[in-house]
């Protein structure tokens, strides 16, 4: 049997709930949790690629809306993408630090250890150069679209939520959500064509 705390938080919009975790209501928080631990957690996975680092980073991203509700601007965007961004550069820094692995020094003038370490000289700069160049193309065309069309690309995009995933974590109905992403695409590409013009 649920208490009337519970009741009453579980109807309350997320706006509401961060709010009254700022002020330490710990109903609220669990409120919070129960409605988004599962995308979180799914979120993460897609990142980190492994179960056990993925629970972590969902509990330290927790911890964190509970540090930092009073820090949380409803003006700035929603709760969900405010919650999505502390989960998603938590389980980017994982990523990072699981996959960099420390230099090895070669002993003396090991020669065949230095030549393994030097860069493939058939690695392709210019491809890498467009690669980064269309980046920095597409991050700019992010800006010219509102928060909530950048929100439904980001979570499509960067996060491998389906359009229904995101109608669930964001509360909104699957046609808004289908609206907003073919509208936010449509910018995208109109951005990207001036761009292409202007260079």
């Amino acid at each position: 049997m649920r208490s009337n705390d519970e009741l009453t938080s579980s109807r309350l919009s997320d706006e509401v709930l961060v709010a009254q975790a700022a002020r330490g209501n710990n109903a609220a928080l669990e409120a919070l949790y129960d409605r988004y631990a599962s995308t979180v957690l799914g979120l993460t996975l897609k990142i980190v690629g492994d179960r056990a680092a993925a629970e972590d980073v969902l509990q330290e991203t927790f911890w964190r809306v509970w540090k930092s509700a009073d820090t949380y601007q409803p003006q700035r965007g929603s709760f969900t993408s405010w919650l999505f961004r502390i989960a998603r550069n938590l389980a980017i820094d994982v990523y990072r630090r699981r996959n960099t692995r420390p230099q090895v020094i070669p002993d003396g003038d090991d020669a065949a250890s230095v030549l393994e370490q030097t860069p493939d000289p058939n690695m392709d700069v210019a491809e890498q150069t467009q690669s980064a160049i269309k980046h920095k193309q597409v991050r700019s065309a992010m800006s010219s679209l509102s928060s909530v069309q950048k929100q439904v690309i980001e979570m499509a995009y960067f996060y491998g939520m389906t359009r229904q995933e995101i109608a669930e974590a964001t509360g909104e109905a699957l046609g808004t959500i289908h609206t907003r992403a073919r509208l936010a695409l449509q910018k995208l590409k109109e951005e990207l064509e001036r761009q292409k013009f202007e260079g």
